[in-house]
């Protein structure tokens, strides 16, 4: 076989958040959409996604979670600076505030990280290949020195920094999400040097933001991919290339396939929310299935590996 131009991870985040969202995971896995699986352990199906995963011969990293749900870790289920009052986690935007504020233990959220990696464990039998974070918390200031140190303890090798080419420049955002991910992409950018002091190893490009839900489809996957190729390898650690001239970009995109949750079957503890009930969860899960999808690939010279094959 000639040699690749991209090695490209598909990940689909989310493992273990309810019955319908394994189903369309495990689906698109099978029919080569994506390649590769991010559990979150406080899901209440991570039992049975860990389960489909072995089954399938799925590679599966840990989706670390500190915004939705429930923590794993006990002494932190009571009463600590990571939830509410009623004892869930503050939220994808609570969370930040809190962290903003000053009100978030650093100890405690290296407590509930380790607690996550071991769970994974007990469930899998082996380490996560790779740990990002639910919603980027893994790259906001302060979890980043903690999550990195955690990674490296536990030699845990690859992580997700989420920098988009063409990310600023694309029409199909709203303005709320441009400026929420253009804070994404900061704090992406100030945890390089962290994750490079800890040895940690990522891809050359991020995939993702871009094509989510409703913005899918094989000619916003081309574009991002031909963005991604032109960009290139850039000075960042990645994976062994194969040895020519021209060197294989690393890549990976995240993708949220499944079928939609059903109303109070799902969720971290609190019932599952309107980004998994959503349609726009099988819309992707159509796309990544799409033949034409996977023709680009072969066309474009790209081969989908997991992180353990970087």
């Amino acid at each position: 076989m000639p040699q690749p131009r991209m090695m490209l991870v598909v990940t689909g985040d989310d493992f273990g958040y309810c019955p319908r969202r394994n189903q369309g995971i495990v689906d698109c896995f099978k029919s080569g959409g994506i390649s590769n699986v991010s559990l979150l352990v406080n899901g209440c199906a991570a039992k049975e996604a860990a389960d489909l995963a072995q089954r399938h011969n799925i590679p599966m990293g840990l989706h670390a979670n500190l915004s939705e749900g429930v923590p794993v870790c006990p002494s932190l289920q009571q009463a600590s600076t990571l939830t509410n009052q009623r004892g869930f986690f503050h939220g994808k935007t609570g969370f930040r505030q809190a962290l903003e504020g000053g009100q978030i233990s650093m100890k405690q959220v290296e407590l509930e990280l380790r607690a996550q990696v071991q769970l994974f464990r007990d469930l899998t039998g082996h380490l996560p290949h790779h740990m990002d974070g639910h919603q980027h918390v893994h790259v906001l200031p302060e979890v980043r020195e903690v999550f990195a140190l955690v990674l490296s303890d536990l030699q845990i090798p690859f992580t997700r920094v989420p920098l988009e080419p063409g990310l600023q420049g694309c029409p199909a955002l709203p303005a709320h999400l441009q400026r929420f991910y253009a804070q994404v992409e900061k704090d992406a950018r100030d945890s390089i040097p962290v994750f490079t002091r800890y040895g940690i190893r990522w891809p050359h490009v991020y995939l993702g933001l871009t094509t989510m839900g409703q913005n899918m489809s094989v000619p916003n996957l081309q574009r991002a991919l031909n963005q991604a190729l032109a960009a290139g390898p850039p000075g960042s650690p990645s994976s062994r290339s194969a040895g020519s001239h021209q060197p294989v970009v690393t890549a990976e995109l995240m993708v949220h396939p499944g079928y939609p949750s059903l109303a109070q079957e799902g969720g971290c503890g609190e019932g599952p929310d309107e980004f998994s009930q959503s349609a726009d969860r099988q819309h992707e899960l159509g796309v990544l299935r799409d033949p034409a999808l996977l023709a680009l690939y072969r066309r474009e010279g790209v081969q989908l590996c997991a992180f353990k094959h970087l």
